[in-house]
């Protein structure tokens, strides 16, 4: 009996998955064009994804999910030219605020948001 009830009790707990780069809107309002990759480097921190055959490329990715639903989702790709940031393409919502993006990651009972 012992054994049954703990197997109930780990089937109700789920997970809260959080994978990549946590950016808000009021970081990404810091870069701009033309600066060096250290520079954005230094705002932003380092990519998630720098692919090797597109190094002027840089992939930032954040996405949270919380009791089996998807919360939140947003992609950044940014194009340096000659090491230089040429262009920023966003796809999904970013938090607005630093302090948006930590309450986002830090409540556990937040409402479902979805932005698929």
């Amino acid at each position: 009996m012992a054994l049954a009830a703990a197997l109930a009790g780990c089937s109700a707990y789920r997970v809260e998955v959080q994978q990549g780069n946590i950016v808000s809107e009021e970081r990404l309002a810091l870069v701009k064009p033309g600066m060096e990759q250290q520079q954005v480097r230094f705002v932003l921190g380092s990519p998630l994804i720098v692919d090797a055959f597109h190094p002027e490329r840089w992939e930032y990715f954040y996405s949270l999910e919380q009791e089996g639903e998807l919360q939140a989702t947003y992609r950044l790709t940014l194009h340096f030219e000659n090491g230089r940031l040429a262009r920023v393409e966003k796809q999904g919502e970013l938090p607005a605020t630093e302090r948006a993006a930590l309450e986002m990651v830090s409540r556990r009972d937040a409402p479902v948001r979805k932005d698929r």
